[in-house]
């Protein structure tokens, strides 16, 4: 199945006023027909934003933190939570959730309520970040996040899977724990690019990968990280990948889904299998359902046909 997923507008440089376009867009993304809808995750800031930029630490090469250490970012739990409540068959991923920052047992729980209470329609999207000082903020080590982030996946899935949970590692260690409700399967995605840490923790926890970094746009990455999995062996024929769609706007400024899904197929070509499109673009805010229906509609008549789900228009 070829998916489309709309990443919304979940911050903002600076106080928007209120958040109805993040529940237009949400809502009308549900009736349009989309597969998913993505939030994105920041705890804090400190002030050296300009580590953005830097692939040591996490960031990405020449990029730019889109917002000031002002900037404000909703909590992306509590979005999803408010957004299932809005929706009725549209999955709701964290794209990404800097899962470390949250006690394990906690974030856990916070998932499987969630996924409860959307009808199992989470996906608990997550990465390391790459800033330093949300890890101070939160009193954790940023040079040992890799490590942390398996732990905190170790828990939560050993929590969601055990009816009586028992875990030992050096960060923690229980037995006899008890905790419902056990979602059914909530799908890890993980984001990173491709390097041993990513490769481990994806074949160990994901169902799919979020493409980052150097790897975002590279055609080649996707085929790279399938044999990257299969030589630290873990066979994952059914591995998810995302790719990136922009919005391609007409001359009246408008969005023109023709030209928007035009590099689907060669995408998909690639073994992308997830086509994540941002709505951060302030001009689809105004009356989004008049330029998501007929997107959706393009999307999938630019998959292969047995890949097709028809759009629901209500």
């Amino acid at each position: 199945m070829i998916e489309l997923s709309i990443g919304l507008p979940s911050f903002a440089a600076t106080d928007p006023g209120g958040w109805q376009h993040l529940f237009d867009l949400a809502k009308a993304a549900d009736e349009a027909g989309a597969d998913r809808v993505t939030v994105s995750d920041h705890v804090a800031f400190g002030e050296r934003l300009d580590d953005y930029a830097k692939p040591a630490l996490g960031g990405v090469e020449g990029g730019r933190q889109p917002t000031g250490p002002d900037g404000h970012w909703l909590e992306p739990m509590t979005t999803l939570s408010v957004l299932a409540g809005m929706t009725s068959r549209i999955r709701l991923r964290t794209n990404i959730l800097m899962a470390a920052l949250r006690r394990p047992v906690v974030l856990a729980k916070s998932a499987a309520t969630l996924d409860a209470l959307s009808g199992g329609r989470f996906d608990l999207g997550v990465g390391v970040g790459w800033q330093q000082a949300e890890y101070e903020a939160a009193g954790l080590p940023f040079g040992r996040r890799g490590r942390l982030l398996d732990h905190t996946l170790e828990v939560c899935q050993t929590l969601w899977r055990e009816p009586i949970a028992a875990y030992e590692a050096p960060e923690l260690s229980f037995a006899g724990i008890h905790q419902m409700p056990k979602p059914a399967g909530i799908p890890v995605w993980v984001s990173g690019t491709i390097n041993p840490a990513v490769v481990r923790r994806l074949g160990r926890f994901g169902t799919g990968w979020i493409r980052w970094g150097r790897d975002a746009d590279d055609p080649t990455a996707p085929a790279r990280m399938r044999d990257a999995l299969a030589a630290a062996g873990f066979d994952r024929p059914d591995l998810r990948v995302t790719g990136r769609l922009g919005v391609v706007f007409g001359p009246d400024d408008r969005p023109d889904p023709a030209a928007t899904v035009a590099p689907v197929p060669g995408l998909i070509a690639t073994g992308v299998t997830d086509l994540m499109l941002s709505a951060l673009d302030p001009r689809l805010a105004d009356r989004p359902r008049t330029w998501l229906v007929p997107l959706v509609t393009a999307f999938r008549e630019a998959t292969p046909s047995a890949n097709r789900a028809p759009a629901r228009h209500t």
